[in-house]
């Protein structure tokens, strides 16, 4: 646990902040070096979890610049074939409960590479997409056709495209507003770009997930802030905005899909309620359900370490599989290196060739798991482990076997 004075709430501003988690030092998790920068010295940033008494909004204290995070990005939504089905089943849900047609808008911030949209305009709705990672919006662009504006979201932006008349029916913004610096920007964005009878489709990984399942390596440094319904509440009610809707979804190792509208516009559905009731219940606004998180962790890389040096020592090959950021963050803090880990394996043409930071394990295609057969695969990108492991068919039958680190330590 931290003693340092944090800063004030990125949501409602208040001071006081309770630390909660120190991950000390770490490189940017998606940072992937270049074998050239391998003997420069790599940038690195503290990494501490906070949390908001006032409107319960759990944070980290430090703030990278956007420009340094996210306008060369090397994550593409569309090599996971869990995100590509998430996203197609997420539109047929739309189109069936807004009727949207070839005089609508769909658009959606942190578009990434059209992975969502693509959807919207097979189906012959007009679609735009905001991405400010330009390497990736030209795949978007080229790739897919997928009008695209290459700037970051906020009032700004949207009281411009507003005034060009791009007001959205619905707007998508998944996995996007935890990486916001300033979420009242943002938000006064989204009621700018929304019809008046139009709707955000909003999907942020759940707080209530992330402590109970111990899911520690989801905290890097673009991951400013970690929701629950009661801070996106709090939030949205301050823009005149309203949750209208509320479900629970297991992507990302659980995450929240709201639906938001402008107020008054919808009633909003008794989930909302149920859901900001059961929060009351256990302990969303109490600084000490989230203090057991901390002891937990180091619980849990006391297990992990416990079993890579215990298989290494008895002549065991390891390599890893999916260079993440959440794999960056458990390496680096649990201080797992090359010593230990031969290669991770990536499905991303992207970040192939590329080291992970901080711990320089380098990165190489799927295929080389078969090739080289190593006795243990440690799953770090695990909110993907069903994929992953039936993807992986061969190794595991040719004797393989996966470690997943998160929530329990566990071989399979």
């Amino acid at each position: 646990m931290s003693n340092k004075p944090s800063p004030n709430c990125r949501s409602c501003g208040a001071d006081g902040l309770v630390p909660v988690l120190d991950l000390g030092r770490t490189p940017l998790a998606n940072s992937l070096l270049t074998s050239e920068q391998l003997n420069t010295p790599e940038d690195s940033y503290p990494l501490e979890v906070v949390f908001c008494q006032a409107c319960t909004l759990v944070q980290i204290t430090e703030t990278v610049p956007a420009e340094v995070l996210f306008r060369d990005y090397l994550y593409f939504s569309s090599f996971s074939d869990t995100m590509l089905s998430h996203a197609e089943t997420l539109v047929d849900q739309v189109l069936r409960e807004r009727q949207l047609g070839t005089g609508s808008l769909a658009a959606e911030v942190a578009s990434n590479d059209g992975y969502l949209l693509q959807y919207y305009k097979r189906r012959g709705v007009p679609v735009l997409g905001i991405e400010p990672a330009r390497n990736v919006a030209r795949v978007a662009v080229e790739e897919r056709g997928i009008r695209t504006v290459t700037e970051f979201f906020g009032e700004k932006l949207a009281v411009e495209l507003a005034r060009q008349g791009e007001q959205a029916d619905v707007l998508h913004a998944n996995n996007v507003l935890a990486h916001v610096a300033d979420l009242n920007d943002f938000v006064t964005g989204v009621r700018q770009m929304l019809k008046r009878d139009g709707v955000a489709v909003i999907e942020v990984p759940y707080v209530k997930d992330l402590v109970d399942r111990c899911e520690f390596d989801t905290i890097y440094h673009e991951h400013l802030c970690y929701f629950s319904l009661t801070a996106l509440d709090t939030l949205f009610r301050r823009h005149q905005l309203q949750i209208n809707a509320v479900e629970r979804i297991p992507i990302h190792g659980g995450s929240l899909r709201i639906t938001v509208g402008h107020t008054g516009v919808a009633a909003p559905s008794p989930a909302v309620g149920a859901l900001l009731e059961d929060e009351r219940e256990w302990g969303v606004g109490d600084p000490e359900f989230y203090g057991k998180f901390c002891m937990r962790v180091e619980s849990l890389k006391t297990e992990l370490g416990g079993l890579l040096a215990d298989v290494k020592a008895k002549g065991a090959r390891i390599a890893a599989y999916g260079a993440a950021a959440k794999g960056s963050t458990l390496l680096n803090y649990f201080k797992i290196g090359r010593e230990t880990i031969d290669f991770v394996a990536d499905r991303s043409t992207y970040k192939q060739g590329r080291y992970l930071p901080g711990v320089h394990i380098p990165i190489v295609p799927t295929e080389q798991l078969v090739n080289e057969m190593p006795d243990y695969v440690l799953l770090l990108t695990w909110n993907f482990a069903s994929e992953i492991l039936e993807q992986q068919a061969e190794y595991r039958r040719r004797g393989g076997r996966f470690i997943l680190p998160v929530p329990d330590v566990r071989v399979v």
